[in-house]
C-alpha cells in the first residue's frame, strides 16, 4: 500500500553502521580490523570507513596499544541505559507462550530461589501433563532438567548439598535413583554444559519427558532456566530432535534479548558462584 511504503524505507549506511557494531559486540567486544571485517561479512576497506565514522562519534574507540577496534564509551552509554529498563523474569515470561505454540507442548519457567530450583510459569498446551508442580514449586535438583541446568553452573559444593537434600526426602523415583546413580553428577553436568540443554525421561514423573536451557543476562550469569515437558509418547527428547533445536534457539534468543553476547554452551561455575 502507498500509505505503508515510508516506513519501509530506510538508511543504508545506518544499518551497515549497526551491523559492524553487531559484529563487534558479538566478537567480544574488541577486534582487529580485518577479524571485525570478516565477522560483519564486508569488504575490510568498506569497514574501515565506517570505523572512521564510528570512531568519532564514540560509538567505536580504537585503543593505541594493539589497534583493535572495541565499544566505544556512546555505546556503552546507550547499552546501560537499555539494560536498565529490561527486566529478565518479564521478558522471559510474557515470550512461554511462543514456545508453547510451537512445540504444542506445556512450557515452563524456573529461578533459584531461597529453597533452590522453584517454578515461577507454565503455560500448557492442548495436551496438558497430569503432574504435581504447579507456580512456587520447589524442583529436586538432578532429576530435574531445569535443576540439572542450575547445577551445571553453580560450585560442586552446593550441588552436592543439594542433590543429598533430594535423595534423603526420597523425591527421585527408586528406578530413576538408580539411574543416576549410575554417573556422576559431574560427567552430566559437564554434558549440560556442552550442550546447552539438559533432558530427563521419566525421572521424576513416570511416562513424563522434559527438556530445559538456560538463559544469560548481560553479563553471562544464568537468568532463569526455560523448559518443555511432555508425555514421553509426544515428546522426544533426542538432543537432535524438533523440541531441543526450538528450546535451544528460543533460550539463545532471551539470553540475547538480555544483552548476552558470548557463549553459553562453554561457560564455567564462577569461583564461589551461587
Amino acid at each position: 500500500m502507498v500509505g505503508e511504503e515510508p516506513d519501509r524505507l530506510g538508511i543504508g549506511s545506518v544499518e551497515t553502521a549497526a551491523a559492524i557494531l553487531g559484529a563487534l559486540a558479538e566478537g567480544g567486544g574488541q577486534m582487529p580490523l580485518g577479524e571485525l571485517a570478516v565477522a560483519a561479512g564486508m569488504h575490510r576497506a568498506k569497514v574501515h570507513r565506517y570505523l572512521i565514522s564510528l570512531t568519532r562519534t564514540g560509538l567505536v574507540a580504537q585503543p593505541e596499544r594493539n589497534g583493535a577496534y572495541s565499544i566505544g564509551p556512546l555505546a556503552i552509554s546507550i547499552g546501560l541505559a537499555g539494560l536498565r529498563r529490561v527486566d529478565p523474569i518479564r521478558i522471559a515470561y510474557e515470550a512461554l507462550p511462543v514456545l508453547r505454540d510451537r512445540v504444542d507442548e506445556t512450557v515452563f519457567l524456573a529461578i533459584w530461589g531461597d529453597m533452590g530450583v522453584t517454578c515461577i510459569g507454565f503455560e500448557e498446551s492442548a495436551r496438558p501433563v497430569t503432574i504435581s508442580i504447579r507456580v512456587g514449586s520447589v524442583l529436586p535438583f538432578l532429576s530435574t532438567a531445569a535443576g540439572q541446568v542450575f547445577a551445571a553452573y553453580m560450585p560442586p559444593a552446593r550441588v552436592d548439598r543439594f542433590d543429598e537434600r533430594d535423595r534423603k526426602q526420597s523425591r527421585l523415583r527408586p528406578a530413576a535413583a538408580v539411574e543416576l546413580s549410575k554417573g556422576e553428577p559431574a560427567t552430566l553436568l559437564r554434558e549440560v554444559r556442552e550442550r546447552g540443554l539438559a533432558r530427563v525421561r521419566g525421572a521424576l514423573f513416570a511416562g513424563v519427558n522434559a527438556l530445559a536451557a538456560p538463559i544469560f543476562d548481560h553479563r553471562g550469569d544464568l537468568s532463569t532456566v526455560v523448559g518443555i515437558m511432555g508425555r514421553q509418547e509426544t515428546l522426544d527428547v533426542a538432543w537432535d530432535g524438533d523440541a531441543a533445536r526450538e528450546l535451544k534457539e528460543f533460550a539463545d534468543g532471551l539470553s540475547r534479548r538480555l544483552g548476552f553476547a558470548g557463549n553459553g554452551l562453554h561457560r564455567k561455575p564462577r569461583v564461589g558462584e551461587g
